[in-house]
């Protein structure tokens, strides 16, 4: 495999910078959608996610301004250091360039993300997004619950009579479990992001 020019790697970590944050807010906006609407019972709007949507995107890209200030104040520690670094973070003057680079990378993605909150199409591109994956996730805990209880109208006298019970179990205990998967989802996406600098 041909190595990447430097020109390829920061558009590759642009890009993949961009790609984490639009998860993670896909993630948080899953999770409101899952409550507010299904959990809730309220009539599912994009119009009502817009605010949501954004806000965590500028959080994101606020994110990534910080992570370029912080590569910023390293370059600065490290100019003039011709020394042994002693780790991985500790920087010296021949990783200027390369701190350089990397700051210019977050400021990249962090207007991208600012491009992108501002732009109502792409939030509403990635609200429906969310609301897909908030449906195929209820979905599929429907579809595990049946597996386990195996009822089904045409088999079982009491369907109707035990059809709100039911409903109610699945606003408050598979809601509430899948909302705790979602939590933990979140924050490893959360976790993938710092990890990759975002």
């Amino acid at each position: 495999m041909a190595k990447l020019s430097r020109s390829e790697a920061s558009n590759a970590f642009v890009f993949e910078g961009i790609h984490i944050a639009e998860s993670a807010v896909r993630m948080a906006l899953k999770n409101k959608i899952l409550v507010e609407s299904i959990g809730e019972g309220h009539d599912f709007d994009p119009a009502a996610f817009i605010d949501e949507a954004r806000t965590v995107m500028l959080g994101l890209a606020q994110e990534a301004n910080d992570g370029a200030a912080r590569v910023a104040e390293q370059r600065k520690s490290a100019w003039g250091l011709h020394t042994k670094s002693r780790g991985t973070h500790d920087y010296r003057d021949r990783d200027t360039g390369n701190l350089r680079r990397r700051g210019r990378e977050y400021k990249r993605v962090a207007k991208e993300l600012e491009r992108r909150a501002a732009d109502e199409g792409e939030l509403l591109r990635l609200i429906e997004q969310s609301r897909e994956a908030a449906w195929e996730d209820v979905a599929a805990n429907i579809a595990s619950t049946l597996k386990l209880v195996a009822q089904r109208p045409d088999l079982d006298d009491d369907y109707e009579q035990m059809r709100e019970a039911r409903m109610e179990a699945l606003r408050h205990v598979d809601l509430s479990d899948l909302a705790a998967q979602q939590k933990k989802r979140a924050k490893a996406v959360r976790k993938a992001a710092r990890k990759a600098g975002v």
